[in-house]
């Protein structure tokens, strides 16, 4: 099997690493930063089964040129792209996943499910952690109910060692993170479908692993969970964990227009705020520091006749054989895992959200097997 991975950037590097270790794939890495391309050959290539290209992603005749000659792709670049990237692989006829990260690009992607059966390819999006690896587990949780009341999930990337001033490091795209801090979160609230205020319904957690913690409303996470199980529950939603303290302190960055992407026309300069933010960001905060990922979904409704929840829990480390951070294992391998079930025939074709296509059995013992290991609680 053929696969093309595009974005050499932390979770295309995490996405290679995983499937390089099937004997049976051969990868080709396409990026725009040749420099990054030869480190990641010079780490991962022992095999031989590893070929790099250097090209800018934007490129659509070069893109569709390397699908055409893949089984499978996976976009592991920013959500921008992904549009793009999803109707050139319909014209390929290559089955295509991705790391998602916007809830209007992936509703665009959808609108292209006749165009993906006619071409006989199987296209998700937002097959990273959150959205992603959560929309199975929940698939997988949900199961196990006679009739559903509530999905709440919690999720969170954090340094094992925060730093002031936002007790964070940059551990995946930071246009992405700034996108799920202001864009619209949707959510099902008394059994309907509605849109609330990103970085809001602060509340205090604890993880025995870690102590206490904080989550607050965040766009994304529940992607195409909201049309799956919206008209089943009465209540879902999805927030993001953090160090306590840090909600209050991003929300003041935006609530002074800081994160906007209007322009601001200076005089001798014209710039988005949200662009300064971004740069200052990565300047400024820790990254490629040991990491630590949290997961909690929470599932209740009755079984049995009695009313019970079902705790899905998973903490992962950075791990320093690999030297992969605990967000790229549990970023970069659920994408690993759905693109090798696409490529070996095990989903359906079109545009389908995972939830639903993915076996999720096999794909939690796929990640079991990876030392992504849930630990299931009934209450």
């Amino acid at each position: 099997m053929k696969v093309l991975v595009l974005g050499a950037g932390r979770m295309g590097y995490g996405v290679t690493f995983d499937l390089l270790r099937s004997p049976d794939i051969e990868v080709t890495l396409a990026d725009v930063d040749a420099r990054r391309l030869d480190l990641i050959r010079d780490k991962l290539d022992a095999s031989g089964r590893l070929t790099t290209v250097c090209m800018d992603i934007s490129n659509k005749a070069e893109v569709l040129r390397l699908m055409r000659e893949r089984t499978v792709a996976v976009g592991c670049v920013s959500y921008e792209y992904n549009l793009m990237l999803t109707e050139v692989a319909i014209e390929a006829g290559v089955s295509f996943c991705d790391l998602g990260g916007n809830n209007t690009v992936v509703d665009a992607q959808f609108s292209l499910d006749e165009q993906a059966q006619a071409a006989g390819v199987t296209i998700i999006p937002d097959c990273g952690l959150a959205p992603g690896m959560v929309c199975v587990l929940v698939a997988d949780a949900t199961k196990a109910f006679d009739e559903l009341d509530s999905i709440k999930i919690r999720v969170g990337g954090l340094p094992v060692n925060p730093k002031p001033p936002l007790d964070y490091q940059i551990v995946f795209s930071v246009e992405g993170l700034i996108n799920e801090y202001v864009e619209p979160v949707r959510a099902i609230r008394n059994g309907q479908l509605v849109e609330l205020e990103p970085m809001t319904e602060l509340e205090e957690l604890e993880f025995e692993a870690i102590g206490r913690l904080e989550a607050f409303n965040t766009s994304g996470g529940l992607s195409t969970l909201v049309k799956t199980f919206g008209s089943k529950v009465r209540e879902m939603d999805y927030k993001t964990i953090r160090y306590p303290g840090h909600c209050q302190k991003f929300k003041l960055l935006i609530d002074l227009g800081l994160a906007s992407a209007h322009v601001l026309d200076l005089g001798s300069v014209k710039v988005a705020p949200r662009k300064v933010l971004a740069r200052c960001l990565l300047d400024r905060l820790p990254k490629d520091e040991p990491d630590i990922v949290l997961i909690r979904l929470t599932v209740m409704g009755n079984k049995d006749g009695q009313r019970r929840c079902l705790t899905y829990e998973l903490v992962d480390r950075y791990d320093e054989q690999s030297g992969l951070s605990a967000m790229m294992r549990t970023t970069a391998f659920p994408a690993s895992i759905i693109a090798q079930m696409m490529a070996r025939g095990k989903v359906c074709k079109g545009v389908v959200p995972q939830e639903l296509a993915i076996p999720s059995g096999e794909f939690v013992a796929e990640l079991e097997k990876r030392g992504l290991v849930i630990t299931k609680l009934w209450r």
